[in-house]
């Protein structure tokens, strides 16, 4: 089967979920005699607005990555969800190729045009959703003051939330306890004014997004979600009937990470308590830092160590580092390459997953678990699915930094307890579960489309 799959970024440069997932996807593919290439979008400050096109290989999988300038988009709101440049050429791709199918990994950088490109010439798509990037312009359903969306019906709303990424409308709107930007959306939004400020053109583009993402997402041949919590969420806001969307769990090369023989007595000079992960602020590596100096010098705590580029997120790494206060224990490892995770969670008893978003299905919670270290996660999204609550983990209220304290003193004061957790990690899903599945859908997809054609 020759197969195309499309994401936003792509190894060695950019090693996040979707990038690790699409990367490893494409090496079980290739070992399984499947024709594959890679589309990746490599910079978006290079350039002409045309993409540029540099073709290479990397650990024997052929990737094209794309090189243009966004900043030169003739409207950036639009061309933020519709690159008509972009869909030109992988159009072009698409018809030298002629695949039997492309499989999109979310829909960021590589926008909607990808798939109007896919779907004119009448090649199966398939699409699984990482993140949320087809509800909200900024990914996460997150605001810029850190609290959660649940994808207002007014696109104004999300106009202003854009807005208050600039400071000179953030700091007025906290300040006021939001009241700022209720009288925004109230008067400003409203014709004249809206069309004298030109925010009327930015309410138009949101609802546009809105409306040809939807359209292209109701062309795509299979959705698939890698949780239940995500699914439910395009459903309820997107209208996409459940039977469209494909639930789908990440399975996991248990090559690579082998659970060990339980450690015996280690715990008594301490619990090691690990991060693994970005270092960005969506990923509430703050709560976790807080909650862990909050435990002070209580026996049973040996360290913290942190796991994660420290210099993606300047500013906020130096706000962890402020946090830290210098405390010996607690330790900013930098950023690990994918080979040494099982060395890393080795080291561990316990693995917290502090994010404030609507995390989908973290990779790293089937990483600590094939492993056999239990997690600590927030109670929200995917990780609440991923977790056990008292059987193979603990789940803390999202960004309550001392009920994740709670938590980490409940390991400490009762021993038993980090065993029996260890105890009731069940068996991890296999890369090879996981693609028997997919391969079943991509082989049901072909077929229609060879009747369809």
């Amino acid at each position: 089967m020759d197969i195309v799959l499309a994401v936003h970024h792509f190894p060695p440069r950019y090693i996040a979920g979707a990038e690790l997932y699409t990367y490893r996807l494409a090496r079980g593919l290739i070992r399984l005699g499947h024709r594959v290439e890679v589309v990746c979008v490599e910079s978006v400050t290079e350039g002409t607005l045309e993409p540029r096109c540099v073709s290479g290989e990397y650990e024997g999988i052929p990737v094209h990555r794309l090189f243009f300038n966004l900043a030169l988009a003739p409207d950036p709101a639009r061309w933020e969800f519709w690159n008509p440049q972009l869909g030109a050429w992988f159009r072009q791709f698409l018809e030298e190729r002629q695949p039997d199918l492309v499989h999109f990994q979310a829909g960021y950088l590589l926008t909607g045009s990808v798939l109007e490109a896919t779907q004119a010439l009448r090649i199966p798509a398939i699409l699984t959703l990482h993140d949320y990037w087809f509800l909200c312009p900024r990914i996460h359903l997150q605001r810029p003051d850190g609290s959660l969306c649940g994808v207002p019906d007014d696109p104004g709303e999300c106009v202003w939330c854009r807005l208050t990424e600039k400071r000179r409308y953030r700091l007025p709107d906290r300040a006021t306890g939001g009241a700022a930007g209720r009288l925004a959306r109230g008067l400003l939004f409203r014709l004249p004014l809206a069309r004298l400020t030109g925010w009327s053109a930015k309410v138009e583009a949101i609802r546009e997004r809105r409306e040809r993402l939807g359209r292209a997402l109701q062309d795509v041949n299979v959705l698939i979600a890698p949780s239940r919590f995500l699914a439910q969420m395009f459903v309820q806001r997107e209208g996409l009937p459940p039977d469209r969307i494909r639930y789908l769990r990440y399975g996991l090369d248990h090559g690579a990470i082998q659970r060990p023989d339980p450690p015996e007595g280690d715990q008594q000079s301490g619990l090691r308590v690990g991060y693994l992960g970005q270092i960005a602020p969506h990923k509430g590596v703050h709560v976790l830092v807080e909650a862990f100096r909050s435990l002070g010098a209580l026996d049973g705590v040996r360290e913290l160590r942190i796991y994660g580029d420290m210099g993606r997120f300047p500013r906020y790494a130096e706000q962890l580092r402020r946090l830290a206060q210098g405390d010996p224990r607690i330790r900013f490892e930098g950023a690990v390459e994918n080979h040494r995770v099982p060395e890393v969670l080795s080291g561990l008893d316990v693995l917290v997953v502090p994010s404030i978003w609507y995390e989908n299905a973290p990779l790293t919670i089937l990483e600590a678990h094939a492993a056999g270290v239990p997690v600590l996660a927030s109670d929200l999204g995917g990780m609440a699915e991923m977790v056990r609550h008292g059987v193979d983990g603990l789940l803390f209220q999202v960004g309550d930094a001392r009920d994740l304290a709670a938590r980490l003193r409940e390991l400490v004061e009762n021993p038993d307890l980090l065993c029996r957790l260890r105890a009731g990690i069940g068996p991890v899903r296999t890369l090879e579960q996981e693609r028997e599945e997919l391969l079943e859908i991509y082989r049901t997809v072909t077929q229609s489309a060879e009747v369809w054609r």
